[in-house]
């Protein structure tokens, strides 16, 4: 992902309620039981991690059983820690009381809440990047440090290779077409940080490469899981019972279920995407411009899809009055700057939505050059009356509008490619007229439109109509 270019917007859940989804994860919710618990005989090690003599004890506090009883309390230990729940008070000693973190959690605000989740996050991250390395005591230095140099392992590399994968699940989980709250399959997640996207058929180091990916991806979000990052299936053990027999390929969608799901939970959807921020991409979320101006409005949702851009302008309108709102919307869309039609666009598409109740201010810019011509079309969509027939030269004007406001949100696409069909087929004459327009981006269109009509003699008017515009224009 470039951080050059905003995301998609996210949908997040109300703070109330996601950090009622924090509490209830089994790692936090563990890590504040022995928070609670710990007292003054409570000892830790120099790193701060509970003393092997502690383990079941704590271990048993938290209803653990089984041979990683102790590892999981371990766990659960080093993250109330890490977020501040607990505090080591004298080093020497190795004495611990609670920390001021963890009043937050039942006396704090939901954001509160959600800032100790997110450091529980960071060290589950953390845990994650770090593979089961054999050899790891001969890769210690005298002083006892690990020495990366004597491991095939490079630890930035492996936190990017995690960062990558998590951004890679946010995109897929944001974006419209992507697949929404439905689990992506573990395959296509390590496809999707492997294979280069203008490879045909992947080579069989590839596919190797892909393998093992998905093996450390298996592994790390078995670990994420408890944080409540995401929901995972794990890969099925069968298909790893014979380390020497590579798996066959799925065959079918309930054969790759066996290689692995995961699905980004709303809390997960919170918690990247706060570490996006944090990295510097642009990651809006849906409702964000609520209680902004209508220039705020248009100015974020431009580079948005149109459903999220439809989303954050009903979050938008649901805190005016419809007349009001129309106002504020109409006055905002003016201007001949190269944003202008765009901003036009999507005041048409907020004012479909807005009721009977805003005919006043429809009506009040039926004699605006720039206004008038999406005005009728309101007026007229609604069926009203003495709604006054645009001149030619306003159909004109209002066309280039919009042709160069569909340009500015989807660049050369097939919609628009029909739209300039239809409208060549529609208007005889139509480019002689065309680039007499008095709109700033008519050549621009006009040029467009040769680009994009397939029909070469057609093509061929609309490129002379240009010329004559630009000349006119005397650029």
């Amino acid at each position: 992902m470039s951080d050059s270019s905003p995301l998609p917007p996210v949908r997040l859940h109300p703070e109330a309620e996601l950090a009622r989804d924090a509490l209830s994860t089994p790692l936090l919710s563990r890590a504040a039981r022995l928070a609670r618990w710990a007292g003054p005989d409570t000892r830790v090690d120099a790193g701060a991690g509970l003393v092997d003599e502690q383990l079941p004890a704590a271990a048993e506090v938290l209803g653990l059983t089984g041979e990683d009883a102790e590892a999981h309390a371990s766990e659960a230990w080093r993250v109330a820690v890490d977020t501040g729940l607990v505090e080591v008070v004298d080093e020497d000693e190795g004495t611990v009381a609670a920390g001021e973190e963890l009043a937050l959690l039942t006396g704090g605000s939901p954001h509160d809440v959600l800032a100790v989740w997110q450091g529980a996050l960071e060290t589950v991250l953390a845990d994650a990047s770090v593979p089961d390395i054999d050899g790891l005591d001969d890769a210690l230095d005298e002083g006892g440090e690990i020495d990366f140099s004597r491991l095939e392992w490079d630890p930035d590399a492996e936190a990017d290779f995690l960062d990558g994968v998590l951004g890679n699940l946010y995109l897929l989980t944001v974006s419209e077409d992507g697949p929404g709250e439905s689990p992506v399959p573990l395959p296509a997640l390590a496809a999707s940080m492997i294979v280069p996207s203008d490879m045909g058929e992947p080579t069989n180091d590839v596919l190797e490469q892909v393998s093992d990916a998905m093996m450390k991806l298996d592994d790390q979000f078995r670990l994420l899981e408890p944080v409540g990052l995401v929901e995972y299936q794990p890969v099925d053990e069968a298909l790893m019972a014979d380390a020497e027999e590579e798996p066959a390929a799925p065959v079918d969608d309930t054969d790759v279920t066996r290689y692995g799901m995961v699905r980004l939970t709303p809390l997960g959807r919170y918690g990247l995407r706060a570490r996006l921020l944090e990295a510097g991409f642009t990651a809006p979320a849906v409702g964000e411009l609520a209680d902004k101006g209508a220039d705020a409005l248009f100015d974020g949702t431009a580079a948005f899809p149109r459903r999220a851009a439809q989303a954050e302008t009903e979050a938008w309108l649901a805190r005016r009055e419809p007349l009001v709102a129309a106002r504020e919307l109409l006055a905002a869309a003016k201007g001949g700057d190269a944003g202008a039609p765009l901003r036009r666009l999507r005041c048409q598409q907020a004012l479909s939505l807005v009721g009977a109740e805003a005919e006043p201010a429809l009506r009040e810019v039926l004699g605006d050059a720039e206004l008038g011509g999406l005005a009728r079309v309101w007026l007229a969509e609604r069926g009203a009356a003495d709604v006054p027939p645009p001149s030619e030269a306003m159909i004109f004007w209002l066309t280039v509008d919009t042709v160069a406001a569909q340009l500015a949100a989807e660049g050369n696409s097939d919609e628009l490619q029909e739209l300039v069909e239809g409208l060549a087929q529609q208007h005889q004459g139509f480019f002689a007229a065309a680039w007499r327009v008095e709109h700033p981006a008519t050549a621009d269109v006009l040029e467009a439109m040769g680009r994009l009509h397939p029909d070469k003699r057609i093509a061929k008017e609309a490129r002379k109509a240009a010329f004559k515009a630009r000349s006119q224009q005397g650029g």
